[in-house]
């Protein structure tokens, strides 16, 4: 198949397009590059820089790519953000993926899969969580994922779009070429990964008094080949709607930094800190629809395989894909230093 890739030069998008490429589809990525890594695109696909903002931009792309599927990975994901800043994410995960839309519309390319997130359920009801699962969410960023779902549904219904909505949980791990490189980093497992390589001198852990056996929340991790392999799935058989992907366990957070001890050998500090607000003790999936229904088989669910695949990346790449080639000045806005960091990487 030809397939037209959002935001390939990202995390999940990155290693999506490796093992599509490994299945011989075509792909083409389409990312601004503002938060992905150019190094992070397999060199077999085809990248086109541009950006979902720019109507122009998303529909010549299309247009020259002739795809047979949109595979949407394009989006801004950091809740805290999103809760500063709402307008940036309804802007560019709401308003781009409209865009994408109509550049989907005008070409008659009807398929696509969406990356979307457990965020759109909020507080979960019940856990592990259903696809049938009252769609609340509590913050911008899950809000702008359930909006944009709500537009392709009625693309679904009026002019014939086949959607499919992969929410899933906490993606982890890495392949031997591709790993996790984000800035800043929110993620659990490579922040406890940079203590291990010295890049930090701690961990912090928000919360250790949750209903939970050891008092830490608890995640469902899944790994991000298993992460992938669902998308190729969905994009390669005829299911539409949504689906829940993840291990249907979950590891508390001090089981996470214990196995990367064990995994590293390194100390790996952790602080104890306050509670975030708004973290619920337990987010789990059930991915029995996804199972049943795409064929979906998760091959790395045990946590330490998980972080063994990480770890050997985060080694191999101890600074990211990119590697800072001058001092980084100190700028107090978060998005302000994003940019100085940006412009001082290679």
């Amino acid at each position: 198949m030809k397939i037209l890739l959002t935001g390939g030069a990202g995390y999940i998008g990155s290693v999506t397009t490796e093992l599509l490429l490994d299945r011989k589809h075509e792909v083409t990525v389409f990312d601004n590059l503002e938060r992905g890594h150019r190094a992070a695109v397999d060199p077999r696909a085809k990248l086109v820089t541009g950006d979902l903002r720019n109507k122009d931009e998303i529909r010549d792309a299309m247009k020259a790519a002739k795809p047979d599927a949109v595979m949407h990975f394009a989006a801004y994901a950091l809740v805290g953000e999103s809760m500063e800043n709402p307008l940036l994410y309804f802007r560019n995960n709401l308003d781009g993926g409209v865009n994408l839309a109509e550049a989907m519309s005008a070409a008659n390319v009807k398929r696509i899969i969406f990356s979307s997130t457990c965020a759109t359920y909020g507080y979960p009801d019940k856990v592990p969580m259903t696809e049938d699962l009252p769609q609340r969410p509590v913050n911008p960023y899950g809000e702008s994922k359930l909006q944009f779902e709500k537009v392709l549904m009625w693309c679904h219904q009026r002019i014939g779009f086949q959607p499919v909505f992969l929410r899933y949980f906490n993606a982890c791990g890495a392949t031997e070429k591709y790993g996790e490189d984000h800035l800043p980093e929110t993620h659990l497992i490579p922040n406890v990964l940079k203590v291990a390589l010295g890049k930090a001198e701690k961990v912090s852990v928000f919360g250790d008094d949750y209903e939970t056996p050891d008092g830490t929340c608890i995640r469902d991790y899944i790994h991000i080949v298993d992460l992938a392999q669902a998308h190729i799935l969905a994009i390669e058989g005829d299911a539409t709607g949504a689906f829940n992907l993840g291990n249907g366990d979950g590891y508390s957070v001090k089981q996470v930094i214990d196995t990367a001890r064990k995994i590293t050998g390194k100390e790996i500090k952790a602080e104890m800190s306050p509670r975030r607000p708004g973290d619920p003790p337990r987010l789990i999936a059930s991915a029995g629809k996804a199972k049943k229904v795409l064929g979906w088989k998760p091959k790395y669910a045990d946590l330490e395989t998980i972080i063994k695949h990480a770890w050997a990346w985060h080694q191999k790449h101890p600074d990211g894909y990119e590697v800072p080639q001058k001092p980084v000045l100190f700028v107090p806005h978060e998005a302000a230093h994003r940019r100085q960091v940006k412009k001082f990487r290679t």
